[in-house]
């Protein structure tokens, strides 16, 4: 009888935990990304499709960004800004300072530590790049090991930086307002580690103009090759498993547009890729039209393989933060059963 009371008790505890988990915690993490939601296309926030990147992630609303972390691989899975003409002339005012710490608001055993990429041959690579921030509390908030992933020095001095100028000068030379997505992919079924850090095999950008009706994606191995590709951001999706742009009309998102490379080619192109931009834009409007899936280069499928469809990702966080709700009650359940009554 005792035993049976006992057990009786822990289900009711049980009960009352998960009905604060479900009840109470979706909504202050609706409330976290509704005071950064301007970040996402139409407020719709990227769709995981692949299960297993959905466990312990945690939605986190910054100055000027919103993240999507991964107490998997301890990083980002994607980084959203949204990026205007006004916002990257206030952050050319603004000198770098470097200003990284963890983030308090993850539990500590999902939390990066900054002695995890101490002597580890691998950058603090910024999703959101700093350079983007047009104020103190932006510029802060990107320093943020929730927006780091290990990135190889040639990568993320040379490939990347380079990446982030073009796209700040597409932004200010076209002078209209761009949503930009960044993340690692982690295409391989043995990963390096520093620490307990996943070393992604792959880094991507997505850059997507809706007033130009045009976008496109940067994809590149995180390695020393120097190496980078431009796909289309379907291609992109079905390669990391992840809805990125929920809103985007697909004909859009089959469509490469070739984006330029580095700052000087964005500064020098940017009268013939208005040009094509507004081709594309025409095409798109039209609803008989559809564009096929090109590609630059070649796409390595692994451990995030491919997304079959795409939903709207209005609501994908909540998904994620329930399938983590739901592992903890099941560790707490397992837990409490082995214990004595």
């Amino acid at each position: 009888m005792h035993y049976f009371f006992s057990i009786q008790k822990k289900w009711q505890l049980l009960t009352m935990l998960a009905i604060f988990w479900f009840g109470f915690m979706p909504l202050a993490n609706a409330q976290d990304f509704a005071a950064c939601r301007e970040q996402f296309y139409q407020g719709s926030t990227p769709e995981i499709e692949k299960s297993a990147l959905k466990r312990a992630s945690y939605p986190l609303c910054f100055n000027g960004f919103a993240v999507m972390y991964s107490g998997v691989s301890y990083t980002p899975l994607w980084s959203a800004e949204y990026l205007t003409p006004q916002r990257l002339k206030q952050a050319k005012t603004l000198n770098r300072k470097n200003d990284f710490h963890e983030e308090d608001r993850i539990v500590d055993r999902y939390r990066s530590h900054l002695s995890d990429y101490a002597r580890s041959g691998y950058d603090r690579g910024h999703m959101s790049p700093n350079g983007d921030m047009a104020n103190r509390n932006q510029q802060h908030d990107s320093f943020s090991l929730a927006n780091m992933v290990p990135q190889s020095p040639k990568n993320n001095q040379e490939v990347w930086r380079n990446l982030e100028e073009a796209t700040r000068t597409l932004v200010s030379k076209q002078n209209k307002a761009a949503y930009v997505l960044t993340g690692p992919a982690f295409l391989s079924s043995e990963l390096q580690q520093v620490g307990r850090v996943l070393v992604p095999t792959h880094v991507y950008k997505v850059v997507y103009f809706p007033d130009l009706g045009i976008a496109s994606a940067y994809f590149a191995p995180n390695n020393e090759s120097g190496q980078v590709d431009v796909v289309s951001v379907q291609e992109l999706e079905d390669t990391v498993g992840i809805n990125l742009v929920p809103q985007m009309p697909a004909s859009i998102k089959a469509k490469r547009i070739m984006l330029p490379l580095n700052a000087r080619q964005a500064s020098k192109s940017i009268q013939s890729w208005g040009g094509e931009s507004s081709n594309s834009h025409k095409a798109a409007q039209d609803a008989g039209s559809s564009y096929g899936n090109s590609s630059h280069g070649s796409t390595n499928h692994g451990a995030i393989g491919h997304g079959n469809g795409h939903k709207n990702g209005e609501n994908s966080w909540i998904t994620a933060i329930i399938e983590m709700i739901k592992q903890q009650l099941l560790d707490l359940l397992a837990s409490l059963l082995r214990g004595k009554g």
